[in-house]
């Protein structure tokens, strides 16, 4: 079976006929979240021990997390450059990926 016996789809979003295969790479793409990256550029993922890199002042909890402070089994958010956390004594923490560093 050659390539041009292949179906095309009409893409209403750039008006173009695509290949089939095409169109589904495209859709995946789409659908692809953006990655979470540390402050030295290391992909996150879901579990992973991140590491402060900076001195942080918790906001309602009146204590400041300390630089090498380690955070265990974070979840990524949403939105890339924050990650939820969990940390003894703070409800629903949330760190921005500039200040830690995959350990």
């Amino acid at each position: 079976m050659s390539s041009n016996d292949e179906d095309y789809v009409y893409d209403e979003a750039s008006g173009e006929w695509l290949s089939a295969s095409e169109a589904r790479e495209r859709a995946a793409a789409a659908n692809a979240l953006p990655q979470a990256k540390d402050a030295v550029g290391n992909v996150l993922s879901d579990g992973d021990s991140v590491v402060l890199i900076k001195d942080l002042p918790v906001k309602g909890a009146g204590q400041t997390l300390k630089v090498g402070t380690v955070i265990k089994s974070i979840r990524l958010t949403a939105d890339p450059d924050e990650i939820d956390c969990r940390y003894e004594g703070i409800r629903g923490l949330v760190l921005r990926t500039e200040f830690v560093r995959k350990r």
